[in-house]
């Protein structure tokens, strides 16, 4: 079953610039799909585009079978969203933006005690909570938004450069922490730069360049007796080529 179905999406700045052109691609549950491709390729375009953040102008985006255009609360019940900044409420603690979060979800007052146990704990921060925002690090703030976005318990877990700024124990929980969510039905959709990791962690990759999907499918048909980085070379090389 698809959780996030993107069709035809196509996104135009300033009247020509097309930073998304004709993008189709389908996460189904249980997948962990990279979105791979140079910085100005169009990842976090088409991410926002996914999560709500950015309207765009052709096409449209299903989230479990809803409209991102048409139904957008009933996508964002339902969607996690990690950006490579996180942009936190920093006069608060730790534990006042996790309420609040919880809050907003409307999720049980059990419910969320449990989650923030244990998410804080695997990923080593529990005893911080109590701590300013103020006060983080980046990779402390990056716990805290990953927390955030699973404690609604989501379908769909929407990340842009999920790894930067964490240390490789919390890069480690994340992955056990994605890989359990998509066990259990969830779909990650992730953009990374560190092909290797991209490589080893999921089993569908989309290859995106100047705004267009130049390879797709699943790792193993993709990369077959080569590796990632070289399938991504002479992707990126042969449509260099052609144009």
């Amino acid at each position: 079953m698809s959780v996030l179905k993107i069709d035809n999406y196509t996104k135009v700045y300033s009247g020509t610039k097309k930073a998304a052109d004709n993008v189709s691609l389908t996460v189904e549950s249980g997948d962990i799909f990279g979105f791979i491709g140079h910085n100005g390729a169009g990842k976090s375009t088409t991410i926002r585009a996914v999560v709500g953040v950015l309207d765009f102008t052709d096409g449209e985006i299903f989230i479990d079978g809803h409209s991102v255009k048409k139904e957008p609360l009933e996508c964002k019940k339902i969607t996690a969203y990690i950006p490579d900044n996180p942009d936190l409420y920093e006069n608060l603690t730790g534990i006042q933006y996790l309420n609040f979060i919880a809050d907003v979800f409307d999720i049980d007052s059990v419910t969320r005690q449990e989650r923030i146990k244990e998410y804080g704990d695997k990923l080593e921060i529990t005893a911080a909570l109590g701590d300013p925002i103020s006060s983080y690090s980046h990779g402390m703030k990056q716990k805290v938004a990953i927390i955030s976005a699973l404690i609604h318990d989501p379908k769909l877990i929407v990340m842009d450069e999920p790894f930067v700024g964490l240390d490789p124990k919390a890069s480690y929980m994340l992955k056990e922490i994605m890989h359990e969510m998509c066990s259990r039905g969830a779909a990650v959709f992730f953009s990374t730069h560190v092909l290797d990791v991209a490589e080893k962690l999921c089993n569908k990759v989309a290859i995106i360049k100047e705004g267009k999907i130049i390879k797709e499918g699943t790792m193993e048909a993709l990369v077959g007796d080569k590796s990632l980085e070289e399938v991504f070379l002479e992707g990126v090389t042969l449509e260099q080529n052609t144009n």
